[in-house]
C-alpha cells in the first residue's frame, strides 16, 4: 500500500509565531539542531518583539527605518512597517557589544557592534518599561550565547564564505579567478595545507554559464562589494532596498551561491549543524533502499547540457546530495524534479550548502511540492489556474473549448523553478528572486498587472494562443518563447535603446511592474480557498492506487475494498501511526540489498480503532438520552480478544499490519460458513498453533465470548457459555488417558497441568454444536458482526482565517463538545431523565428470557469425569444456585476462583474451582438418552419458576448498576419520608 500521509489534512494555518520564523528565515526548534554544548538554539526563552527606528552608524547614507524589532532567541530580527524596505537576521552569537547611548532626554536606543565591526542603532520607541524588559531579555539570551560558546565559531564559519574574500582590500584569489568567476585550476586551494578557504560550486571548476562579458559580471561583482563592505555580509547581511534591487538585476556567478543560502535562511542551518551532512553519508554509507534505485536512475538526466554532469565529480556530488536528503527525510525519500533542483544548485554551491538549501526549499519555500502525493504543487497549479480565469477569461474560456490543460505546461515551471523550462541563464535570474521574495515569485513570473491582474507571459503571446487547438500546441508555442527569451523584443524599432531590450527583460519588466498586487496574502488566501479540494481529490487518488496495488482483493469487491480502506483512513486520522521508517540498515541491509519502500502501516492502537469501525463488539455503543439531546456516543473498545486478533493477522510478525494484512485477516473470517468460523475461532486462541487449547486458552477463549456478548438482552449468551465452560471440561476429561489400576465407573483420570494441551477442534466443534445459541453465532452471527458500512466524510479543519473564524475554531472543539455532553449529562441525572442504553453487537434476543437448551450428543459412558465427581459432593442444588445473570468475566478467570477446602491436593487447581462454580451457578439439562421418555411436568414448572427468579434478580442487578438520575442526598429524603410520621392537624 502506498504510504497514507494525513499531514495535508491535518494542516493549520501557522501561528503568529511561526510566521514570524518563516518571514526572517528562521529555522525551526525541530530543524535547528542544537548548538555545541547539546543544548536547543532555539524556544529557550522568552520571546518578544517592540517598536524600534533602525539607524546604521558610521558614515553610512541610509535613511533610518521605523519597524519592529524582535527577539527570537538566539536571532535577533527586524522588519520595516511596510515588511519589505528593510528587514535582517543577526545570529545572537555575532553581537559583540550592546551598549546603551547617552541621548536626550526620552530617548531609549542601544548601539549593537557586530563581529566584523559593523554598527547598528536601535531607538527603542515604547514605554520604558516595554523597553527595560526587552532589554532584560535580550541580556539573558545573549548570556547563553556566551556560556554555550557559539561566539568562538563565528569566525571560522566567516572563512567558508566568498564575502570575506571580497570585501578584503586585495583579495588573495582575485588573481586566480578567471573573467566570469570560476578558479583557474588549483587557485581554489590558498590556504594553509592546501584546504580550500572558501565554499564554492561545480562552476568554479567547470565554468559558469553564460558569458560573463554579456552578463556584467564585473559590474555586479563591484556593486556588490560596495554593498557588502556597508551592510554586512552571510551571517550578518542586513537587507536595505537597494540589495532587493540588485537581486533583480541579478547576482554576480561568484557570490549567487552564498547570497542564494544568506536570503533564504538555509545559512543559518549550516552554521547550526557543522559536520552534520558528512555525518549522515558515514551513517549511511552502502545503504540501498528504493530512493538510492530512483536517484541512480535520474542522475545523468540532471542537467546533462552543463559539463559537470558529464563527469564523475559532478554525478558523484550529485548522488552524494540526494542520498544524504533522502536519508535524513526517509518518508519523503527522493522525488521528481529533486535532482534538477539539486543539480543547479550545486554549480554555485557546496555539498554542504546544497543539502542544507535543498531542505529550506522542500521543507519551508515549497512544502508538499516535493512529497509523495505533490499536494503543494497541485494546490499552486490550482491557484495558478484560478488567477488565469479571473485575468484572462478569453484565454480560458478558448482552452476550455479545445481542453487545453494549462498545468500541463506549468507544472514543470514550478516544479524545477523555471530551470528545466528555459536557458538557465535566465532561469537563474528568476530563481534569484525566488530565494529574495519568496514563493510568490513563481506566480509573479507567470502573471502580471495591467489595469488588472493578466498573465505576463501569456499576455505577450496572447493573439498565438487563441489560435492553439491542443496541449502539444500550447507547449511547442512555451517552448519557442522559452527559446527565443534572448532575443530582442523590439527588433524593428528605430530606437536602439528599445532593441538591446531582450524579451526576456520584457518578461521581467511586465511582471515586476504590474505584479505589486500579487502578494503574498493573496497566494495564502487562495490556498485557503482550494486546500479542500485538492485534499478530496488526493485522497481519492490515493484510495484508488492502494487498492490497485493490493497483491491480491481476496473474496472482497472494489467496492468492499474501498470500504475497508475508509475505515483505515479514519482510523489513521484519529489515531495517527508513527511515520513509516524503514528497517535498520545494519541488520537488515547489505550493500547488495535493497530496502522496500517505507509504506503505512498501523500498530495496535490504531488497529482498535479500525476493528470499533469494521466490527460491532469491538466498539462501545451507548444512546444517551439527559433531556435536552438524545445521542449516539462511542469508544473504541479494549480487550484481549482483539490485541490477540491484531497479532493473528500479523503473518509477517512485524509488530503492524499493512491495508494487506487487513484485507487478508477480513476475508479469514468474513465469507465463512459453520465449521469454518468454529476454527478460525479455535485458531484465534491456540497459542502455540498446536492443535491444542490448554485448559487456560479455554478459560480465554470463554472470555473472549462474554466480551462479544457483554452487551446482550437476557440471559441466552450467557447461559450458553456457562453451558459451553461445563461441556467443554467434561468432554476434555472424558477424553484424557485413565488410570489403568482403576477400572471402576468414576475412575479418575491422569491430572494434567493447565498449560498442557487438553481440547483438541474436533472436540471444541462438538461443544459448540452441542448448543443451539452458540451454533447460531458461529454459523451467522459472528461473521455478520464484521460490517462493511460507509464511513462518514470526514471533516477538514477549519481554517484560522478571520476574528469570527479564529474564534469559532477555538469554541468548536472536541474538548469543548465533550465538556458540554458532559454538563448535560449531569444536569439530567439531577432532574432524573438522563438514562444510558447500550446497543448489542448482535441483537438477536430482543427479549429477557433464555432459549432452551439443546440435548447433549453425549453418550453415558462419557459422562464419567473428574470434573463431575469432585462437584457431586459439595455442589449446591439447583434451587439454591444463583441466576446465570450473575456469571461474569472475572469468574471465569482461574485466579478469582475460591477455594473448596474439600478439595484433595490432586484435584486442588483453577480449573476445579471454575467447574465448582459453574456447577452451582447452573444445572445441566439431563442428557435425551439418561432419561429417554422420562417426562415429568413438575420439574419443568419448577425450572420456570427459577428462570423467573433469575430475571428478577438480573433486573435487580441492572438496577443497582445503573443510575436512576437521584442523588443520595434525594434517596436518603425519600427513605426519611417513608419513616416520618404524619403532620398533625
Amino acid at each position: 500500500m502506498a504510504t497514507i500521509s494525513t499531514q495535508l489534512r491535518n494542516f493549520k494555518e501557522p501561528d503568529k509565531d511561526e510566521q514570524a520564523l518563516l518571514f526572517f528565515s528562521i529555522p525551526s526548534s525541530g530543524s535547528s539542531g542544537k548548538g555545541q554544548e547539546g543544548k536547543p538554539t532555539s524556544d529557550s526563552h522568552e520571546k518578544m518583539e517592540i517598536n524600534a527606528v533602525l539607524s546604521l552608524g558610521g558614515q553610512s547614507q541610509e535613511d533610518p527605518y521605523a519597524g519592529r524589532l524582535h527577539l527570537i532567541p538566539p536571532y535577533l530580527a527586524f522588519s520595516s512597517l511596510d515588511r519589505k524596505s528593510v528587514k535582517f537576521t543577526l545570529p545572537l552569537c555575532t553581537i559583540r557589544r550592546v551598549e546603551r547611548l547617552n541621548a536626550r532626554a526620552g530617548i531609549y536606543a542601544l548601539s549593537f557592534s557586530l563581529w566584523h565591526g559593523m554598527k547598528i542603532v536601535v531607538q527603542l520607541t515604547s514605554l520604558r518599561p516595554t523597553a527595560d524588559l526587552f532589554c532584560e531579555l535580550l541580556s539573558k539570551a545573549l548570556k547563553v550565547e556566551l556560556q554555550a560558546g557559539r561566539m568562538k565559531s563565528v569566525k571560522g564559519f566567516s572563512k567558508t564564505c566568498y564575502s570575506e574574500n571580497l570585501v578584503l582590500e586585495s583579495s588573495p584569489v582575485a588573481d586566480n579567478e578567471r573573467e566570469d568567476g570560476s578558479l583557474i585550476d588549483g587557485g581554489e586551494k590558498v590556504g594553509d595545507g592546501g584546504a580550500p578557504i572558501f565554499h564554492g560550486g561545480l562552476g568554479l571548476r567547470f565554468k559558469f554559464p553564460g558569458d560573463p562579458k554579456k552578463l556584467r559580471e564585473a559590474s555586479k561583482t563591484k556593486l556588490w562589494t560596495n554593498y557588502l563592505r556597508v551592510h554586512g555580509r552571510h551571517l550578518t547581511l542586513l537587507r536595505y532596498p537597494q540589495c532587493t534591487r540588485l537581486v533583480q538585476v541579478g547576482l554576480p556567478n561568484r557570490l549567487r551561491g552564498e547570497m542564494w543560502e544568506t536570503l533564504s535562511g538555509s545559512i543559518y542551518l549550516r552554521f547550526a549543524n557543522p559536520g552534520t551532512y558528512e555525518q549522515i553519508l558515514e551513517e549511511n554509507k552502502g545503504r540501498n533502499n528504493t530512493s538510492t534505485e530512483e536517484i541512480e536512475k535520474d542522475l545523468h538526466r540532471s542537467l546533462p547540457e552543463f559539463p559537470a554532469y558529464q563527469s564523475e565529480e559532478g554525478i558523484g556530488a550529485l548522488r552524494r546530495v540526494l542520498q544524504a536528503y533522502s536519508f535524513k527525510n526517509p518518508e519523503t525519500g527522493y522525488c521528481q524534479a529533486m535532482n534538477i533542483l539539486a543539480a543547479a544548485i550545486l554549480i554555485y554551491m557546496s555539498e554542504e550548502q546544497a543539502f542544507w538549501l535543498l531542505e529550506v526549499i522542500c521543507d519551508r519555500l515549497l512544502p508538499g511540492y516535493y512529497s509523495t502525493t505533490m499536494h503543494g504543487t497541485l494546490l499552486d497549479q490550482r491557484v495558478f489556474e484560478s488567477l488565469v480565469t479571473r485575468c484572462l477569461p478569453m484565454i480560458h474560456d478558448h482552452f476550455e473549448a479545445v481542453d487545453v490543460q494549462l498545468s500541463v505546461a506549468s507544472l514543470p515551471w514550478f516544479l524545477s523553478l523555471y530551470i528545466n523550462s528555459m536557458p538557465m541563464v535566465f532561469a537563474f535570474r528568476i530563481v534569484d528572486c525566488f530565494f529574495c521574495m519568496g514563493p510568490k515569485v513563481l506566480f509573479q513570473v507567470g502573471l502580471g498587472q495591467y489595469t488588472s491582474l493578466t498573465n505576463a507571459i501569456l499576455k505577450i503571446n496572447g493573439e498565438k494562443l487563441l489560435q492553439i487547438q491542443d496541449d502539444g500546441q500550447f507547449i511547442h508555442l512555451m517552448r519557442d518563447y522559452f527559446s527565443s527569451l534572448g532575443d530582442s523584443a523590439h527588433p524593428d524599432s528605430p530606437d536602439p535603446r528599445a532593441r538591446a531590450i531582450t524579451r526576456f527583460q520584457e518578461l521581467l519588466l511586465v511582471s515586476f511592474r504590474e505584479f505589486a498586487i500579487i502578494t503574498d496574502d493573496t497566494i495564502y488566501a487562495e490556498r485557503r480557498r482550494f486546500r479542500g479540494e485538492i485534499i478530496t481529490s488526493i485522497e481519492s487518488f490515493s484510495k484508488r492506487s492502494s487498492i490497485r496495488n493490493l497483491k491480491s482483493l481476496e473474496r472482497f469487491s472494489k467496492d468492499q475494498v474501498g470500504l475497508i480502506y475508509d475505515a483505515l483512513f479514519k482510523a489513521i486520522c484519529v489515531e495517527p501511526p508513527p511515520a513509516p521508517v524503514p528497517p535498520p540498515v545494519t541488520l537488515l541491509t547489505t550493500k547488495d540489498a535493497v530496502e522496500e519502500r517505507p509504506e503505512t502501516r498501523i500498530e495496535l492502537r490504531t488497529f482498535r480503532v479500525f476493528l470499533s469501525e469494521i466490527a460491532t463488539w469491538a466498539r462501545d455503543e451507548k444512546v444517551v438520552i439527559n433531556g435536552f439531546q438524545q445521542r449516539v456516543d462511542r469508544e473504541v473498545a479494549e480487550h484481549e480478544l482483539i490485541d490477540r486478533l491484531f497479532y493473528f493477522w500479523d503473518s509477517s510478525f512485524r509488530g503492524s499490519l499493512s491495508f494487506q494484512d487487513l484485507v487478508t485477516g477480513l476475508d479469514g473470517v468474513m465469507f465463512n460458513d459453520l465449521m469454518e468460523n468454529i476454527e478460525w475461532f479455535f485458531n484465534l486462541h491456540d497459542k502455540n498453533k498446536d492443535g491444542f487449547l490448554t485448559k487456560d486458552e479455554v478459560l480465554t477463549l470463554s472470555e473472549s465470548m462474554l466480551f462479544i456478548f457483554r452487551f446482550e438482552i437476557g440471559d441466552a449468551y450467557l447461559g450458553a457459555i456457562s453451558r459451553f465452560m461445563s461441556n467443554a471440561f467434561e468432554y476434555g476429561d472424558a477424553l484424557l488417558p485413565q488410570n489403568e489400576e482403576d477400572a471402576g465407573e468414576d475412575a479418575l483420570t491422569t491430572p494434567i497441568e493447565s498449560n498442557q494441551p487438553y481440547l483438541n477442534l474436533a472436540t471444541f466443534r462438538m461443544v459448540v454444536l452441542a448448543d443451539e445459541v452458540l451454533e447460531s453465532f458461529f454459523e451467522t452471527d459472528l461473521s455478520a458482526s464484521f460490517r462493511l458500512e460507509p464511513v462518514p466524510l470526514m471533516e477538514l479543519p477549519a481554517t484560522n482565517s478571520g476574528f469570527l473564524g479564529g474564534i469559532w475554531s477555538n469554541i468548536a472543539t472536541e474538548d469543548n463538545k465533550k465538556l458540554f455532553h458532559k454538563l448535560s449529562d449531569e444536569v439530567g441525572k439531577t432532574i432524573g431523565k438522563h438514562h444510558v442504553v447500550h446497543r448489542p453487537s448482535i441483537g438477536r434476543y430482543t427479549r429477557i428470557e433464555e432459549p432452551r437448551a439443546r440435548e447433549s450428543l453425549l453418550t453415558p459412558g462419557m459422562r464419567r469425569s473428574p470434573s463431575k465427581s469432585s462437584l457431586s459432593p459439595t455442589s449446591p442444588t439447583a434451587a439454591e444456585a444463583p441466576p446465570a445473570a450473575a456469571v461474569s468475566t472475572t469468574s471465569l478467570a482461574p485466579s478469582t476462583a475460591s477455594t473448596d477446602t474439600t478439595l484433595s491436593p490432586a484435584e486442588y487447581n483453577s480449573l476445579s474451582l471454575v467447574q465448582a462454580a459453574n456447577a452451582a451457578l447452573m444445572e445441566r439439562t439431563p442428557f435425551a438418552i439418561d432419561d429417554a421418555g422420562d417426562e415429568d411436568d413438575s420439574d419443568e414448572d419448577d425450572s420456570d419458576s427459577e428462570e423467573d427468579d433469575g430475571v428478577l434478580d438480573e433486573v435487580d442487578a441492572f438496577l443497582e448498576a445503573h443510575d436512576s438520575g437521584v442523588t443520595d442526598a434525594d434517596r436518603a429524603l425519600a427513605k426519611d419520608l417513608i419513616n416520618a410520621e404524619p403532620v398533625k392537624q
